[in-house]
């Protein structure tokens, strides 16, 4: 079975260009504008959405995410809501992916079977978990991917040509390279280091490889988009949806398009590379 990871990576390689990711936190800052902004993502250029799942001790995130984690978990979020965001989400869109990403506590809690059959009832493509490596994979990503959802796993500037396997063994829909070392936000990205990291990644895996943490700006993206499969923004969203509430961290009728239009800009620099390339 085709999933819809695989169908949208070759799409966007069929047409020469990176795949933009886009990375959002469920219920942030509250249910009904994050389910708003959800909608809104593919039509404003997203190719893929990262959802993030709340939880209290965020400990690969910067500051912006984790901010954003306490505006949703303030507001009630929790994980079956994010699953009944999916699932309202993909009633309107059946071809976007949408991936999970998050901890792997809140899904222990819920119950690793119960979790499994619901998010993919509720239309999830895959699950990123980012504190479970490969020798855990018996807790989560081998029942994951015998239920059907895509497990992605983080490669790292640290992730050694001895370690690469042991990472990529299990890892399906593609591989999310983190192109700094540290937490997300933190620092930008050097293009041609990142290029040369994913040509390393490729000659061990035939899965796409898309390249997130620290890009900001739709310059970089499209920086990133030369030597990537796809470009993952988040904390960049993150600031642009913070600096459009009030005073009392509540939406205002500026907050979708705040996010939007930044996405937007990021697709029109993404596929601007494909356009130059293609020339």
């Amino acid at each position: 079975m085709t999933t819809r990871l695989a169908t949208r990576f070759k799409a966007c390689a069929e047409q020469g260009r990176a795949a933009l990711v886009t990375f959002i936190t469920a219920g942030d800052p509250d249910h009904d504008t994050s389910l708003a902004l959800l909608k809104a993502l593919p039509g404003a250029g997203a190719d893929v959405i990262e959802l993030g799942v709340p939880f209290t001790d965020p400990m690969a995130d910067g500051p912006a995410i984790q901010a954003a984690g306490l505006r949703a978990l303030k507001a009630g979020q929790t994980l079956a809501k994010t699953l009944a965001m999916v699932r309202e989400f993909r009633a309107g869109e059946a071809d976007t992916p949408v991936v999970l990403m998050g901890y792997y506590n809140p899904i222990y809690i819920y119950g690793v079977e119960r979790f499994l059959k619901d998010a993919k009832e509720a239309g999830v493509d895959g699950l990123i978990v980012v504190d479970l490596p490969p020798e855990e994979d018996n807790e989560l990503c081998l029942p994951a991917l015998k239920a059907g959802l895509d497990f992605i796993r983080l490669a790292t500037p640290t992730t050694d040509d001895r370690r690469l396997p042991a990472v990529l063994a299990n890892t399906a829909g593609f591989v999310y390279y983190v192109s700094i070392t540290g937490i997300t936000g933190a620092a930008t990205p050097d293009a041609d280091v990142v290029g040369q990291a994913v040509a390393r990644i490729k000659r061990h895996t035939g899965l796409p490889v898309a390249v997130g943490f620290g890009v900001k700006t739709p310059a970089q993206a499209a920086a990133i988009a030369a030597g990537a499969d796809g470009v993952v923004v988040g904390s960049a969203l993150i600031d642009a949806l913070r600096g459009s509430l009030d005073a009392g961290e509540r939406a205002t009728p500026a907050t979708v398009p705040a996010v939007t239009g930044l996405v937007s800009a990021l697709a029109e620099a993404v596929r601007g590379v494909a356009r130059a390339a293609a020339e």
